[in-house]
């Protein structure tokens, strides 16, 4: 099976990278690659392996995670805005 390859508006191969996952242990819960993503591909949720010594009494710790990986378009955008680096991506078969 080859890859899916797009191209670029001057005619150059592309090929996207789908969001595979995001490291919850660097994700700081900015909201901006929810922000910049169009496709409703993340969701704010509480941290799942959070400490409760590293809490305030009610604080929760919210991060970032994938919603629906399956309608992400491979554009990368929210990689490059995000300011840790959280993001994984890989290539799908086509």
């Amino acid at each position: 099976m080859s890859n899916v390859v797009g191209y670029t508006r001057g005619g150059a191969e592309w090929e996207p990278q789908y969001i595979e996952a995001i490291n919850q242990d660097s994700c700081i819960g900015c909201g901006r690659c929810f922000k910049v993503c169009s496709r409703n591909v993340f969701d704010l949720v509480e941290k799942e392996d959070a400490d409760e010594d590293d809490l305030y009494d009610e604080e929760v710790m919210m991060v970032m995670a994938i919603a629906d990986g399956d309608d992400c378009i491979g554009c990368q955008a929210c990689s490059k805005v995000c300011p840790k680096g959280c993001h994984s991506f890989a290539a799908k078969a086509a």
